[in-house]
């Protein structure tokens, strides 16, 4: 048996592949530089050009860019109405973010549990969860694969809940030919630098209501208006603006706007990259009984911003921790994608438990995100999976 690197033997590669990375050309640098070039440098034009590119993408009739994707998650769920005594339903297993965002407006977030092969929210767990309290459903695509739509929005309807999707790894994804970003009532994107497309930071909300979409407007440039018919004051004097409610300042630069336009005009190549890698890995990793692959399901097309691996401990003479670091000595890079939310010690103190969620408590302490990019080589690939066939061997019953 070949020995592992962190016990002393040889690591599969020299160089360390992460689980994540940006992919910027000379075309990005060059957008950039043009917009630093221009007389304006805060929102500008780019910004107005990205919100557009956006709903072509999406097929949303309005695109609200923010400074990231908490900033979008946040503004949603105060365009929601969010608020003191109010319970609004999120999944377990996501970026703190996705919650945060409940407790921002004051609200109560209830976790939902996840379904133990796709990792996405279980709709039956939310239907469960609704009380006369509850306001609406922060459901998250999660590792870029859709929600199941049809039922999250049936049971809106039932309830009367907003249904804000929290799509942060889903730009490109679709759910039965219908693009994500036009099927919630609203949807929040995050241009983190590991995910599909970067602005280096950067968020949106895409929505089809335009009243949410006036408020969002309002709320990302601190709740100012020069619209006449928000205006409590109305005047036509060209000088004049607003304040008619509490906002932020949520706005994107236009430079950070210039590199989205262009690295989205790349989005296609992006997408198709990650399912060639995504296919080659399920292809390796499927047949062994000691991992588990994510299951996708057929109404999801899905653009995957992360490769979650799952291990059948019981087959396995090791920890996850061992596996992890293992896998780290061979520079194959993993992460673990998420901490159930209410596991972190800050949800502690406002009084949740462990148990909540046992799918979502299953998940965590088996799974590891193994690297996953555009710009990995066909060679990176095979090391990564040669790294992940090793480690298993090794750990082998």
């Amino acid at each position: 048996m070949e020995q592992l690197a962190v016990f002393g033997g040889t690591p599969v590669r020299g160089t360390p592949i992460y689980y994540g990375r940006q992919c910027i050309e000379q075309d990005d640098i060059d957008a950039v530089a043009q917009a630093l070039r221009s007389d304006l440098i805060t929102s500008g034009p780019r910004v107005e050009a990205l919100e557009g590119r956006l709903c072509e993408l999406t097929g949303a009739k309005y695109a609200v860019v923010v400074a990231n994707g908490t900033a979008a998650l946040h503004l949603a769920a105060l365009a929601a109405g969010f608020g003191e005594g109010d319970e609004v339903i999120v999944s377990s297993i996501t970026f703190a973010a996705s919650s945060n965002c409940v407790l921002y407006c004051g609200a109560k977030p209830v976790f939902a549990d996840i379904d133990p092969e796709t990792y996405n929210v279980d709709p039956e767990a939310v239907r469960r969860l609704v009380t006369p309290r509850t306001r609406g459903i922060v459901a998250v695509d999660f590792t870029g694969q859709s929600v199941e739509q049809d039922t999250l929005q049936e049971i809106c309807r039932e309830h009367g809940l907003v249904y804000i999707e929290d799509a942060a790894h889903a730009i490109g994804t679709r759910y039965k030919g219908t693009a994500i970003g036009s099927i919630a009532d609203m949807t929040c994107f995050s241009f983190h630098p590991v995910k599909t497309v970067t602005g280096g930071e950067g968020g949106a909300i895409t929505t089809n209501d335009e009243q949410l979409y006036r408020r969002l407007m309002r709320l990302r440039t601190h709740g100012i208006t020069r619209r006449q018919e928000e205006m409590a004051h109305p005047t036509d004097a060209l000088w004049y603006n607003e304040q008619v409610e509490l906002g932020f300042n949520y706005r994107m630069t236009d430079f950070q706007a210039a590199l989205l336009l262009s690295q989205l005009g790349k989005l296609s190549k992006f997408s198709a990259r990650r399912k060639e890698i995504v296919k080659r890995y399920d292809q390796a990793f499927s047949q062994m009984p000691e991992l588990i692959v994510q299951r996708e399901i057929p109404e999801s097309d899905t653009t995957r911003h992360l490769y979650v691996l799952r291990l059948n401990l019981e087959k396995l003479t090791c920890t996850r921790r061992q596996f992890f670091d293992a896998l780290y000595a061979e520079n194959t890079c993993p992460q673990v994608h998420y901490l159930p939310v209410y596991w972190h010690s800050y949800y502690e103190k406002l009084g949740y438990g462990k148990g909540l969620c046992p799918n979502a408590e299953a998940y965590y302490e088996s799974s590891m995100s193994i690297p996953l990019y555009y710009a990995m080589t066909d060679e990176d690939v095979e090391d990564v999976i040669h790294a992940v066939q090793k480690v298993v061997e090794y750990y082998r019953r």
